[in-house]
This record gives structure tokens, C-alpha cells and sequence, in this order.
């Protein structure tokens, strides 16, 4: 009869089951339509918050209250029967707060306070004026990549209220390699549309912008920042801009990094570039985000991961106020595990964001699970969040109907906006809350959570465990290249300069005896890393080359650990494959069937990158390649050891 009963039920759950394509991504919200809001006269934030409760509450009624004497920093009080706050906003928070909680099934709980760690949270977008994303794996841009129909206001508009549903205010709606055009009146024009649709929900737009742009655009001969008709052209275009968005947040700069123009080109400073701008701003409240990722400029030949700390260092507390410094997490380029950008101990009186990448570059793009909040995390760890205004969010928003291509990419967009709001979260919390409100409770979802708070280190395994970095294929960084040298390429795009196989051994040198970058470190970091015998494993081959028999910490020798890591993560997204296999009767079976395809393409990679980096180092160990490693314990790592 039991048995019955539960075909019965599931063969109910399946009919009613309808297919589904992820649009709705964690707002899987049931029209209701019969509580009563009682609710101050208000704006137009205050209007969408008391639209989303008539719609979606399930109670018979709930408060939203306007209270001064609550701080004015975006936060709520939340107690079941009513939400306060000092904003519309705060407001619009703790309606969306209620909602989630209704969803998953929670209890209110006692009406403590939440507001957000950081005053700046924003969505850095890396789209294209002419539709294209530079590292977009989900489409074209929702901004740029289609004509302004209703279509296109529709789609910014849900855009706006995801965002707002965890938390984020700002978007930075175009790539750091900006297009000059970005400052022309077309796109300034289609930037006002923008802000117009994303202001309600609590959203500024940003623009990024070329250092070069009026010289470029034929405006100026130069463009110096120190030259007067620079200046003034700076001067005048955020005049014209705040005319047209008067709650315009400022620009984001990326500057003599990888060809980009910038003050270098004249021989001023990072500080004389930003601050020319930061003073065009001022008068309007805004604020200039000077990217600290800089790289074959001034400093070629040094060691890349240095050279955030040569450029800035002498020049901190030489920016002006509302100039924010905004760096990577590592100090080379959102690898799967990096140590912690060394910028951020070097910087001590200017204002710093950290900027992590949502989109996943170097991670198995939207063909791989890889769920990132355990290596952001990682990085709070060891910086923290007090020490930081604000954090950025490389974007993998694209206009693709599931907006970011894998289903499980979504979870990466959500867990950026819940750190940025609470960077105490854990990882598995996160997770169960993407899960539960993605997938529902209808069945065990605790293998799922295991399976994303697992993914990333899988992730490291099967790519490049113990420190390895940067072999990934040239230009698209997906597949294995360790092999990859090209001669007329800048040594440091090759992949062979950064893990320096040889019949010694393996590892780049950054010690005291080699590029010293452990210097940079402040201690304890500095004298950890830098001993051979206390550098932590994960980041061994990072900071020293060791010989390929050497001891690691755990016991093992290298060979046979690196071995045993390659092999360790293809199993790890092997078990993914079977919990996934479990759920389909639970989930719709478009996404189910959609990341199963993609968890087969995840698997045949994961033996790629083993096959490919086993034997291609095997060149240089001359041990044989081991495989029999049954027995490996396998642990999620979100705190790294000290």
C-alpha cells in the first residue's frame, strides 16, 4: 500500500510538473493575491514593494513600516508581521527577505536587525556596445544586444528586481575595455533608459570608461591628466552626464593594463589619472573604482603576480576621497585557487574594494558546476570585510533565457549578492538557500548542497591542484595547455612560465631566494610562506619549485599527490553524476536533463585535464603515473589552515 502511495504521489508531482527553463531563476514565487499590505504613501520603490506583497504573501496581512530612527543603511527589521526600516528601500529588502523565507519554509524568527557589510555592492558587466560579453558564456548582452523594444525595457526591468532581491545597487553596465563611443551622446542617451528602468529597485548604473576617450574621440591632441583641456573635457562630459542621470554612480577605470591607455602613457601616476576624474565627480557625488590589476606596463619582466604592489604601494594615501582602489581576490587573474591579492595589506590609507568573478573564466565556464562562494570565502578569510567600502562582481548575466547557460551558474549570482549583503555566510547555508528556492524541498536536496559546497575544490583538483596556475588553454581559458608557449607572445600569457616543469621539479619560485613576491605578505603570511616546510600544500607549487619526490606535509610525495589529485576530482564530478542521477524524479526534466548533459560534459573534461597534465609532466618526473586511489577522503575546504 506504502508503496502505492508514493507511485501515486509521484506520478501526481510529475503531472503537475511543467516544464522549465530556469528563467525565474530563485524567484520561483506562486501568485497569491490575497493579503492585505498596510503601508505608508510612498515612491516608486515603496510601490514595488507593496505590489510584490499583494502578489506573492501568503498571509493575511503585513506592515510595511517607514521608521527613523532605524540606521539609514539599506537594512530591515523583519519579525513575520512587519517590516521597518528607515528607506523604501530597506523596505523593498525586507520584502524580498519575507519572501524568500516564505519560500523555503522558515520561521521569521525574533526581528533582528540586517542590514548590508558593504555600503557598495555591485555587478561589474563586461559587455560589449556592440552586443558582444568579453568572458560572457549566456548570450548577448541584455543591454546592448538587441533594439530598445518593450521586450528589451522588460527584460532590464526583471534584471533590476533580481538583483534587488539579494541585495545589489550598482551595475556597471559595460566592459573595462571600454569603447571610447561609451561617452558619446548615443550611449549616454541609452544609458539614461537604463537608470531610468534599474532606479526604482535601488540600482545606480556606472559607467566604464577609456582613459583615452577625449583624444580618441578627437576632442583633445592629449590625454594627459594634468593638461587643462583633459581636464575641463572631463569636467564637462560629467556635467552633461549627471544632467541626464543625476544619481549617476561614477565610472570604473581600467588603465595601462594589457595595452589600455592610461596616465603611464604620459608620465603622470595611477593617482594623477584617477584623481582628474575623481574631480570631475566630486561636485555630483560620484565616485571613480581605479582598477589595481595592471600588468606589463611599467614593470615588464617583473613577476606579474607583483606588480599591483610595485604600482601602487608609494602612492597610497595620494588619492582623493571618492577614489576607490578595486582589486582581484588573487594577484593574477581569478585562477581556481590563488593565495589572497598581497595589495590589500599594502594599501593602508586608500579606500579598496575587492572584485571577484561571478562569470566563470577559468573555472569550466557554463559547462561546469563549479559553485564559488567557498573560494570567496576563502579570500574573507584572510582580508577583511571591514577593511573594504565595497565589492564588484564580474557579471555572467547574458540574455540567454536561463541568464547565465549552466542552471548551477545561477547559484554563483545569487551567493555574490548574499556575501555582499553578509560575508559571514557559510557556503552550505547559501547553497541549501539557492537550492530549496531553485529546486523546492520535495525531496533529499542535502547531496545537491554537498555537491556545490564540494565543486570548487573538485574544480581545483582535476585543473590544477597544489598551487598549479594558469595552464589553461590560450585566449578562452578553458581547456589544459600546460605545454602552451608561443614565441612572440609576452612570457607571462604562456602557460609554461608559470609552473617551470623540469627534470628538478615543478613550482614557480616566489620565495625570499626567488621573485620574493612573499614579501608583499604581511605576517604571519610573509615567514609562512616563504618556509618551504610550513607553506601550506595548496599553495605550495605557487610559491616554491620543489623536486617532484619531495614530502609534502600530509606524508605523500609530490608525484603521487598530484597524481592522486587529478584522479581524486574526475571521481568527485563522477559521484556528482550519480547524486544528480537520484534527483530526476523531482526535477522538471528540462533542467534536469540540462545539467545532466552538462555534468557528462564536465566529467569528459575533468579526464582531459588528467589525461593531458598527467602526461605532459610525466616528461619531466619520469615516475610512472599512478591510479589507484581508492580510499580518498574527500572534504569541502572553506577555511584554509594557517
Amino acid at each position: 500500500m506504502k508503496k502505492l502511495l508514493f507511485t501515486l504521489s509521484l506520478l501526481a508531482f510529475t503531472l503537475f510538473a511543467q516544464a522549465e527553463d530556469g528563467h525565474r531563476l530563485w524567484l520561483r514565487y506562486d501568485s497569491v493575491g490575497t493579503a492585505k499590505v498596510i503601508a505608508p504613501k510612498g515612491g516608486a520603490t515603496l510601490q514595488i514593494a507593496i505590489q510584490e506583497m499583494k502578489k506573492y504573501w501568503k498571509g493575511d496581512h503585513i506592515r510595511l513600516v517607514i521608521n527613523k530612527q532605524l540606521k539609514n543603511d539599506d537594512g530591515y527589521l523583519y519579525d513575520g508581521d512587519s517590516i521597518c526600516s528607515h528607506s523604501e528601500l530597506g523596505l523593498l529588502y525586507g520584502v524580498y527577505h519575507a519572501l524568500e523565507m516564505q519560500q523555503m519554509k522558515f520561521e521569521p524568527g525574533l526581528g533582528a536587525y540586517s542590514s548590508p557589510a558593504f555600503s557598495y555592492r555591485i555587478l561589474n558587466h563586461w559587455d560589449n556596445i556592440d552586443g558582444s560579453i568579453e568572458r560572457g558564456y549566456a548570450g548577448k548582452s541584455i543591454f546592448f544586444g538587441c533594439p530598445e523594444t518593450k521586450a528589451w525595457s522588460a527584460r532590464i526591468k526583471e534584471y533590476a528586481r533580481i538583483n534587488a532581491s539579494i541585495g545589489i545597487n550598482g551595475s556597471v553596465i559595460n566592459n573595462v575595455n571600454a569603447s571610447p563611443k561609451m561617452l558619446t551622446k548615443e550611449y549616454l542617451l541609452k544609458t539614461k533608459r537604463i537608470a531610468d528602468i534599474l532606479r526604482p529597485y535601488g540600482i545606480k548604473v556606472y559607467i566604464s570608461v577609456n582613459f583615452g576617450t577625449p583624444k580618441a574621440l578627437g576632442e583633445t591632441t592629449t590625454a594627459d591628466p594634468l593638461d587643462a583641456s583633459v581636464r575641463s573635457w572631463w569636467n564637462k562630459k560629467a556635467k552633461e552626464i549627471y544632467k541626464l542621470i543625476p544619481d549617476f554612480g561614477g565610472f570604473l577605470v581600467k588603465a595601462n593594463s594589457e595595452g589600455q591607455p592610461g596616465p603611464f602613457d604620459y608620465g603622470r601616476t595611477h593617482a594623477d589619472g584617477a584623481n582628474m576624474l575623481a574631480d570631475a565627480v566630486k561636485p555630483f557625488g560620484g565616485i571613480i573604482m581605479w582598477r589595481s590589476f595592471v600588468y606589463g606596463s611599467k614593470h615588464k619582466g617583473e613577476d606579474r603576480v607583483m606588480q599591483a604592489v610595485s604600482e601602487f604601494k608609494d602612492l597610497d594615501g595620494q588619492f582623493r576621497d571618492n577614489v576607490i582602489l578595486q582589486s582581484k581576490n588573487g594577484p593574477l587573474d581569478f585562477q581556481p585557487r590563488e593565495p589572497y591579492a598581497p595589495i590589500f595589506d599594502n594599501m593602508k590609507a586608500t579606500t579598496q574594494f575587492a572584485e571577484l568573478q561571478i562569470t566563470q573564466e577559468y573555472t569550466g565556464q557554463s559547462k561546469h558546476l563549479v559553485f564559488l562562494s567557498p573560494m570567496w570565502k576563502e579570500f574573507f578569510h584572510f582580508v577583511s570585510p571591514s577593511k573594504l567600502k565595497g565589492i564588484a562582481g564580474v557579471s555572467n548575466v547574458g540574455n540567454e533565457k536561463n541568464w547565465c547557460g549552466h542552471p548551477f551558474s545561477q547559484a554563483n549570482w545569487y551567493a555574490f549578492g548574499r556575501l555582499a549583503w553578509d560575508p559571514t555566510l557559510s557556503s552550505s547555508l547559501i547553497a541549501e538557500e539557492w537550492v530549496l528556492q531553485t529546486f523546492g524541498d520535495n525531496f533529499d536536496y542535502y547531496p545537491v548542497v554537498d555537491m556545490m559546497t564540494t565543486s570548487r575544490e573538485a574544480c581545483v583538483d582535476y585543473m590544477m591542484p597544489l598551487g598549479l596556475h594558469h595552464i589553461f588553454s590560450f585566449d578562452h581559458h578553458y581547456g589544459p595547455e600546460p605545454d602552451g608557449f608561443i614565441a612572440h607572445y609576452p612570457l607571462e600569457w604562456c602557460p609554461v612560465y608559470y609552473h617551470k616543469a623540469d627534470s628538478t621539479g615543478i613550482g614557480f619560485d616566489r620565495s625570499s631566494k626567488g621573485t620574493n613576491a612573499v614579501s608583499q605578505y604581511r605576517e604571519p603570511y610573509r615567514s609562512l610562506y616563504d618556509n618551504l616546510e610550513t607553506c601550506p600544500d595548496e599553495y605550495l607549487l605557487w610559491f616554491h619549485h620543489v623536486p617532484w619526490d619531495y614530502e609534502l606535509q600530509n606524508g605523500d610525495k609530490l608525484w603521487e599527490e598530484i597524481c592522486a589529485l587529478y584522479y581524486r576530482g574526475v571521481e568527485q564530478v563522477a559521484s556528482y553524476r550519480k547524486i544528480w542521477a537520484d534527483t530526476k524524479p523531482y526535477i522538471d526534466a528540462e533542467r534536469w536533463q540540462h545539467v545532466d548533459s552538462l555534468l557528462k560534459v564536465q566529467y569528459d573534461n575533468a579526464e582531459e585535464w588528467r589525461q593531458y597534465c598527467l602526461k605532459y609532466f610525466q616528461k619531466f618526473s619520469k615516475k610512472p603515473i599512478l591510479y589507484n586511489f581508492t580510499g580518498i577522503s574527500y572534504m569541502p575546504v572553506e577555511e584554509p589552515h594557517l
